[in-house]
């Protein structure tokens, strides 16, 4: 790609080959600051030790989101307490779980939930994955047989959400839900499982794998740098709208009747 095709060349800068992956499912993990930098900018606290795995706390304390390298099979678990809604429930991606489809679900959590029923498999059917029962299962694959989606009741009826992505020479991921897991995050997942456009590995972090399809871009510092803070940028806007919308509600605390007459002075 020329650099007359790119807008934003700093003094000085000079442009790094990254690569545009697709289908994303079999892109490889990606940069986890994707997922911290976003939860940080939407007031989530960093609970991580020093040279441990990644933590981080939600401003309610409820829902933690953590990223674990060091461990096997290691990758992501997604926590979150029970509420009046749900009971307590987690969710667990493999290490190669792009982090773009990760961000599905964690984006998700800094969220008011939608007053609209979620519908996990709208997202998929949108993007033509074909749909498929299996006995009590229920399972949709994606358009090229590399990922897919599965609704199934375990032995003790208890119904569970798992996904996956796997090609040919068995390099993949997978992700677990447990029962209680709210299905407007399971449908946020499943949007970016299903998300047909490709995401950006940087030179020596595209996996190889005879799948996936790949574009050779040249990008300079301060346009990564740029894309990144648009993303910081919306989570903190969104963040501060919220909270402006609840403190900005009428306080419903009844205050003291003042008596007929007006208000005594005290001599």
């Amino acid at each position: 790609m020329s650099k007359k095709q790119w807008q934003g060349w700093g003094p000085g800068e000079r442009a790094e080959q990254h690569y545009l992956v697709q289908p994303r499912a079999l892109a490889g993990g990606g940069d986890v600051r994707h997922i911290s930098e976003f939860l940080r900018a939407c007031g989530w606290r960093e609970k991580s030790k020093s040279g441990g795995p990644l933590l981080m706390e939600s401003p309610s304390r409820a829902l933690r989101v953590a990223y674990d390298p060091y461990v096997i099979p290691g990758g992501w678990t997604i926590h979150g307490k029970a509420d009046a809604l749900n009971g307590e429930w987690s969710a667990h991606l493999g290490r190669q779980t792009p982090v773009e489809i990760v961000a599905g679900l964690t984006d998700a959590l800094t969220r008011p939930r939608s007053a609209h029923a979620p519908n996990v498999w709208a997202p998929l059917q949108e993007q033509h994955w074909q749909t498929r029962a299996e006995g009590e299962h229920y399972v949709a694959t994606s358009p090229d047989g590399s990922a897919s989606l599965r609704y199934q009741h375990g032995p003790d009826g208890s119904a569970t959400w798992w996904a996956g992505a796997r090609d040919t020479q068995h390099n993949g991921w997978t992700a677990s839900f447990t029962p209680n897991t709210p299905m407007q995050l399971v449908q946020a997942f499943a949007t970016e499982l299903a998300n047909p456009e490709p995401v950006m590995r940087p030179r020596g972090r595209v996996p190889s794998s005879a799948q996936i399809r790949t574009w050779s871009v040249s990008v300079t510092p301060s346009q990564l740098g740029a894309w990144q803070q648009a993303r910081i940028t919306a989570a903190r806007a969104a963040t501060w709208a919220r909270n402006s919308v609840h403190n900005a509600r009428p306080r419903t605390k009844t205050r003291p009747h003042a008596p007929a007459g007006g208000a005594r002075t005290r001599r």
